[in-house]
């Protein structure tokens, strides 16, 4: 793997609470400019796609906690894609998970995917999980049609671990995200089976890349 294609595995991003617009087109010109993908929040999305016409942009749904109406998170993904995102990162109902509601968690991802005809991740939150619900989790995305799982919204304690990865990688392509700020730790994500690495220092991560 090359520099090039290392870094088109990177989802460069800026999500935070504060972000102002000025963040999310610093976030965009330097995926454009590093052979990155980007991931901003939703509110941004219109004005990124005519900043950045051909660059793979991202952005959230549910986010962060997941505990949205499912109307609320299906209307939220629909928009987002007619404003121009390429994917979708939607935040699984934790609490719902925790209770044992597989079919109603189940259910609100299927209406969510069904909505829009792009890529859905579903943030499952491993740090809030144990084994066993982790891989519930990962079924039921796999279940509801999802294109990829990914591990943090990045605003749990915990992030991404190779064990987790791994374990994911079991259902369906992994976002690795959380905690990931160096190209050794996005390495390992890879080596474990990642396909996606979530990141803010995304460029970073890419300028790590070792020279031949």
């Amino acid at each position: 793997m090359d520099r090039a294609e290392f870094a088109a595995h990177i989802d460069h991003t800026v999500l935070g609470p504060e972000t102002l617009p000025s963040d999310a087109e610093r976030v965009v010109d330097e995926a454009v400019a590093y052979g990155m993908n980007a991931c901003i929040p939703p509110c941004y999305v219109p004005e990124a796609r005519e900043q950045a016409p051909d660059l793979t942009l991202a952005t959230v749904v549910g986010f962060p906690h997941g505990q949205h109406a499912t109307i609320a998170k299906r209307e939220e993904a629909a928009t987002a894609w007619r404003d121009g995102a390429d994917e979708l990162d939607v935040v699984l109902n934790v609490g719902r998970l925790h209770a044992g509601e597989d079919g109603a968690v189940r259910d609100e991802l299927t209406e969510i995917v069904a909505a829009v005809p792009i890529p859905v991740k579903v943030i499952i939150e491993t740090a809030l999980l144990d084994r066993e619900e982790k891989h519930r989790a990962c079924k039921l995305a796999s279940d509801a049609d999802a294109d990829f799982v990914k591990t943090s919204t990045g605003f749990a304690d915990g992030g991404a671990t190779v064990e987790d990865v791994e374990l994911m990688a079991e259902y369906l392509p992994v976002k690795a995200s959380g905690g990931v700020g160096s190209y050794e730790e996005a390495r390992a994500m890879l080596d474990a089976g990642a396909d996606r690495i979530g990141a803010s220092s995304g460029v970073a991560i890419v300028e790590g890349f070792p020279e031949e």
